[in-house]
């Protein structure tokens, strides 16, 4: 055959090659038991956010999610039901968050149009506000690492070696009426606790360390450092005083919220998204115990907080898809 000439036989016939080589690649985006078509955006009503997979295995293990849907720069595929709801993966730490989130908001495979997005994962606590397995669905979303932070020994009139510094995504007020209802629905739920848990809340001596887990409303605080002590509590409490101008209580610390706030507020979405944290750790040893012994210590808390993240996050999610 010369070049620049086609038969219109052989021209039909490459064309039906091409659009069956398309289906299949289009159909690869699915599962093999729920194969959604290609051209066709999976339509959110809620997106439940995870961060590294234990905190995506009881979502996965609960719920049917047949539907996967992969989104090239997310950290993993987003896997979904027919109802709307879909779990998400992002990643540890706010530069994988923040990847992943741009990602599926980006994506023309998902329509999050009109969408909720819950954070549902695990967290440590300061003692004096929470205890191990416990719940909180945050109004503030305050950044820890944003800033100047210095030696105490080197800038002793600075409090906490801390100075603020200007940046858009250092803190975030989340929708007041969105949280207060996630509270009035799940304040009364059941959480699941640990024998370990129990023994390591007795060496503390602040009350609500002593507690059964339970669930409350309190702000949580962004930081890829990992710390722990007292003195980097109350640092946390002090940073959150500045950006909230008082009004926040600093009771979770993780790595992720504030990354992901930074994406819904830039897409224009933050007036849609609650951030649920559970306790699988405190803060700051107990009395006697050193700092390097509580970082090597078990808490016993990290099952139950992965856990008590899906029984408080479930009856939230499940109230969004029948809006």
């Amino acid at each position: 055959m010369r070049a620049g000439r086609w038969r219109p036989a052989v021209l039909v016939a490459c064309l039906v090659a091409a659009g069956s080589l398309a289906g299949l690649v289009a159909s690869s985006t699915a599962t093999a038991t729920d194969r959604a078509p290609g051209h066709r955006a999976v339509q959110v009503k809620v997106l439940v956010l995870t961060m590294f997979e234990a905190e995506t295995r009881p979502w996965l293990e609960r719920r049917k999610l047949p539907l996967t849907v992969e989104v090239p720069g997310a950290y993993k595929p987003v896997r979904c039901d027919r109802r709307g709801l879909c779990v998400l993966t992002t990643g540890m730490g706010k530069s994988a968050t923040a990847a992943t989130m741009t990602a599926v908001l980006n994506s023309t495979r998902l329509d999050l149009r009109r969408a909720y997005f819950l954070s549902a994962g695990i967290a440590g606590t300061p003692p004096g506000q929470g205890t191990l397995g416990f719940a909180a669905w945050a109004r503030w979303v305050v950044d820890y690492d944003l800033g100047h932070h210095l030696l105490t020994e080197e800038a002793p009139d600075v409090p906490y070696g801390y100075q603020e510094m200007g940046a858009e995504s250092a803190v975030f007020r989340l929708d007041d009426r969105l949280v207060d209802l996630a509270y009035r629905l799940t304040r009364n739920v059941k959480l699941t606790d640990s024998e370990i848990s129990q023994q390591v809340r007795s060496r503390y001596t602040e009350k609500n360390a002593r507690r059964k887990p339970f669930v409350a409303v309190c702000d949580t605080v962004t930081g890829d450092n990992y710390w722990s002590g007292a003195g980097q509590s109350r640092r946390a409490q002090y940073i959150t005083d500045l950006r909230t101008k008082g009004k926040g209580t600093y009771c979770t610390t993780q790595m992720e919220d504030n990354a992901t706030a930074t994406v819904l507020n830039r897409f224009g979405r933050l007036g849609r998204y609650l951030n649920l944290r559970t306790a699988s750790n405190f803060d700051q040893p107990y009395p006697g115990q050193t700092v390097a012994q509580h970082l090597s210590s078990n808490s016993g808390g990290f099952a139950t907080s992965v856990t008590n993240a899906y029984l408080v996050g479930s009856p939230v999610v499940d109230h969004l898809l029948r809006r």
